[in-house]
C-alpha cells in the first residue's frame, strides 16, 4: 500500500469517527446550543475529511471504510458512554464489516492517479 492509500485510509477513518462524534454530541449534551453546535462541527469535519479521502481511494473503498469507522465508533461509544447492551450478532456483524473492509481495500480497484 503506498503512501496515498494510507493517507486516503486514514482520511477515511477521520471522517467516519467525526461522524460517529456527531451522533454522541447529539446524544450526550443537554444544552440544544451546544449539541447542534458539536452536530454541525463534526459534520462539516467529516465532509472535509471524506473529501480528502475520495482523492487517494476509489469511492467504494472510501465509503466502506468511512461507514465501518462510524458503525463500529458509534457502536462502542454506546457500550461505553451510554451503557447500551451490545448483542454477540453486533460483534459478528462488526466482524464482518471489518473482514469486508480489508478485503475491499485488498481487492484490485484502480489506483488514482494524481495531477497535483
Amino acid at each position: 500500500m503506498d503512501s496515498s492509500n494510507k493517507r486516503g485510509y486514514a482520511w477515511a477513518i477521520s471522517a467516519g469517527a467525526n461522524a460517529a462524534l456527531a451522533a454522541i454530541a447529539a446524544k450526550f449534551f443537554s444544552s440544544q446550543f451546544v449539541k447542534y453546535g458539536l452536530v454541525i462541527v463534526f459534520n462539516v469535519m467529516m465532509w472535509g475529511c471524506y473529501v480528502n479521502s475520495l482523492k487517494a481511494l476509489s469511492s467504494l473503498q472510501a465509503t466502506v471504510t468511512n461507514f465501518a469507522t462510524n458503525f463500529l465508533s458509534s457502536g462502542l461509544a454506546g457500550f461505553f458512554l451510554f451503557d447500551e447492551i451490545i448483542s454477540t450478532k453486533w460483534f459478528v456483524g462488526a466482524l464482518l464489516i471489518v473482514l469486508g473492509v480489508f478485503i475491499l481495500s485488498k481487492s484490485s480497484v484502480e489506483t488514482k492517479t494524481h495531477s497535483d
